[in-house]
């Protein structure tokens, strides 16, 4: 595996050429106006730019699995922001190998209580692998983290990153999926707590034949602010994604950031990608913005597209149950159910279905005493639906 540790110069008319490195002194602190950083309150994150900010490495429990030490020329880092840079520059590398064909389930639990919290973890797939991974960030203190997922040839591997802190907590994650020929990986993304979250996951294809599925699911209340951006960068031949997002907000300011880029190369032949994002607001006071890019440089592909849409709790659906005999406190609840379900279905480990369908429950309790309409003027982006297949 190639290292990626050098500053890779943009050319500015693409997303893939947006600057990656591991150096934070390539990038520049950012204002808020750069399009990588639009929609994020940077002014609340000021110490995760700083290089020499003073830090703790997280506590890291792991189970059923060994962690060893992971060197420059073992993983193939990648950084494409400053704070993403920091967490890589100030952390202990750390390393999960994953090699049996029999699947395997491992559980790495990072907490973290006191201070700026870092950690940079690479979780690598041998050729044929089976294993899903569940990464659970709990505490009440800041983490910058970077997540390294590489899937040698024929790996078939799920990764679940959950993010559960306490309201105190703040949290930015770079996560980086490499697939290599005819490898499988599913990376799940929960987002259920936390006062300031951005997860920025990116997925490159060192080889043709490559599948990945993006998942994620957020449930986002007052004041809170859940941000989640994805980049597949499609540069080999016949390589499948599917992308699939979908939030739920309530109360005062939450706010929830989508934004999905797709990139189809030039020689990127039969490639076959969607992306979806559906936000559901459950009362007054949120605001979204959802936001997808599908940029295609060839016409040799089976199918591209994506959709986006934001709406209100369907009053339909609430009528058409309770003239069923269903309370309202019921109906609600079997409506929100059913908007997740069928994301919540393709999760196949018991506990992460468990987790967040409690979430659900708690988030509706809380939105059963407001007033379930919604103000038009706080939700933004793009509420289209938009394919390109050629």
């Amino acid at each position: 595996m190639a290292s990626n540790n050098i500053a890779l110069e943009g050319n500015g008319n693409s997303r893939a050429g947006r600057l990656r490195s591991v150096n934070p002194q390539d990038f520049s602190i950012p204002a808020g106006n750069e399009e990588e950083w639009r929609f994020t309150p940077v002014e609340k994150i000021a110490e995760f730019f700083d290089e020499n900010c003073a830090v703790r490495p997280v506590e890291l429990d792991v189970r059923g699995a060994e962690v060893g030490n992971a060197s420059d020329s073992d993983v193939p880092w990648v950084a494409e922001d400053k704070a993403g840079a920091c967490a890589y520059q100030l952390s202990e590398r750390r390393r999960v190998i994953l090699d049996s064909p029999e699947h395997e389930e491992i559980f790495i639990d990072m907490r973290a209580d006191e201070g700026m919290n870092t950690a940079c973890l690479s979780i690598h797939a041998k050729p044929n692998a089976r294993a899903s991974v569940v990464i659970s960030h709990t505490g009440t203190a800041d983490l910058n983290e970077c997540v390294d997922v590489y899937a040698e040839a024929g790996a078939d591997i799920t990764v679940v990153s959950i993010q559960e802190a306490e309201a105190s907590a703040r949290h930015l994650s770079a996560q980086h999926v490499t697939l290599e020929k005819d490898a499988h990986v599913r990376h799940i993304a929960v987002t259920l707590g936390g006062d300031m979250i951005r997860v920025n996951t990116s997925v490159d294809f060192a080889e043709p034949g490559g599948d990945v599925e993006l998942l994620g699911a957020y449930i986002t209340g007052a004041d809170q602010h859940h941000e989640h951006r994805l980049f597949v960068n499609h540069d080999k031949e016949n390589c499948t994604s599917r992308v699939t997002y979908k939030g739920a907000l309530q109360g005062e300011n939450a706010h929830g950031v989508w934004v999905g880029d797709v990139l189809i190369g030039a020689d990127a032949t039969n490639t076959d990608t969607y992306e979806l994002n559906r936000n559901l607001v459950l009362g007054r006071g949120p605001r979204v913005d959802s936001v997808p890019n599908l940029e295609i440089e060839t016409g040799k592909i089976l199918g591209a597209g994506h959709a986006s849409a934001t709406g209100r709790f369907d009053e339909e659906q609430l009528f058409y149950l309770q003239a069923r005999g269903i309370d309202e406190d019921t109906a609600r609840r079997l409506v929100v159910r059913g908007f997740f379900a069928d994301l919540i279905d393709t999760i196949a480990i018991d506990s992460v279905r468990e987790r967040l369908m409690s979430a659900v429950d708690n988030e509706l309790n809380l939105a059963t005493a407001l007033d379930m309409g919604v103000d038009e003027s706080v939700v933004s982006g793009h509420n289209d639906t938009k394919e390109a297949n050629v």
